[in-house]
């Protein structure tokens, strides 16, 4: 890591020690393919997308695990149809890929299609520890959210970090992809504050086609597409080209304070490219 000090290098190959990976049900011969890049029991996060069916998701948590990962299979709590599905989700995924991690969002439906309004109602209904789940993510958003008040997500987060404890289950958050490192660490030190101890997994955007990048920010509520730009160094007469997260991870290893921060580590959103991503992480983690 030519020019950067010893101290900054140390600290991003500690962030960079225990990262995570995101795919979909559809990305199975993709994850097969990067394999030889990522490290032994990294964790692979499988979305659960409307439009992809148990068997495929519970193909893809069971292909990670066959590969040496560790699945963390997502849970949607609206796109679920009644409680039954719910079950028949977490016999599957403990029949055949062993899953004892999950991690449990909302979803984006506006009604819920079935009992489950929330991801908080989801941990509440008591059925994912019956079915050998030991450790549950769930989401955090340093930006906010564009349709939540900030005030509605604390209490969310507060309350679903109190029934996860309650429940005797392991809990981390996974945040939002971002790339301003000033409103994750304002957010942290409040996290702290408010007394959530759980590991946070910072969200990063692998490196992916520029115009790839302003698409995905835009439909999540992230930044600005110019603060995007400004933060990246992007430049907008070339947006065919591709960029990695190295400034805002450098910037992000470089401010962590244990004492204030807590435990943190970092969830790459591979936007389908999990092959360049899990190379960048291992060149980036070599040379820098």
């Amino acid at each position: 890591m030519a020019g950067h000090s010893s101290s900054t290098e140390n600290a991003v190959r500690t962030l960079l020690g225990d990262f995570s990976l995101e795919m979909t049900g559809k990305d199975v011969p993709a994850l097969e393919e990067a394999a030889p890049f990522i490290p032994p029991g990294t964790r692979i996060n499988v979305t659960f997308l409307g439009n992809e069916d148990l068997q495929m998701r519970v193909a893809a948590a069971a292909a990670a695990r066959r590969l040496g990962f560790v699945p963390v299979p997502h849970i949607s709590a609206r796109r679920l149809a009644s409680k039954q599905e719910l079950e028949e989700f977490l016999d599957a995924l403990a029949a055949e890929a062993a899953a004892k991690d999950v991690f449990a969002v909302a979803g984006d439906p506006e009604r819920p299609l079935g009992p489950f309004e929330d991801s908080l109602a989801l941990i509440r209904s008591g059925l994912l520890g019956n079915y050998g789940i030991e450790h549950v993510s769930i989401s955090g958003y340093p930006e906010g959210h564009p349709d939540i008040s900030d005030e509605t997500l604390w209490r969310a987060l507060t309350d679903k970090y109190s029934a996860l404890q309650d429940l005797g289950l392991e809990s981390a958050i996974i945040t939002q992809f971002g790339f301003d490192a000033d409103p994750v660490f304002s957010w942290l030190t409040e996290l702290r504050r408010r007394g959530i101890d759980a590991p946070v997994r910072i969200g990063v955007p692998g490196p992916a086609g520029v115009k790839r990048l302003l698409n995905y920010a835009r439909r999540f509520g992230v930044a600005s597409s110019a603060g995007i730009v400004h933060k990246y160094g992007f430049s907008l007469t070339n947006l065919l080209g591709t960029a990695g997260p190295d400034k805002y991870i450098r910037e992000v290893a470089g401010r962590h304070n244990q004492a204030e921060h807590g435990k943190i580590l970092l969830h790459f959103y591979t936007f389908g490219g999990l092959k360049p991503t899990a190379e960048w992480v291992r060149d980036f983690r070599q040379t820098g």
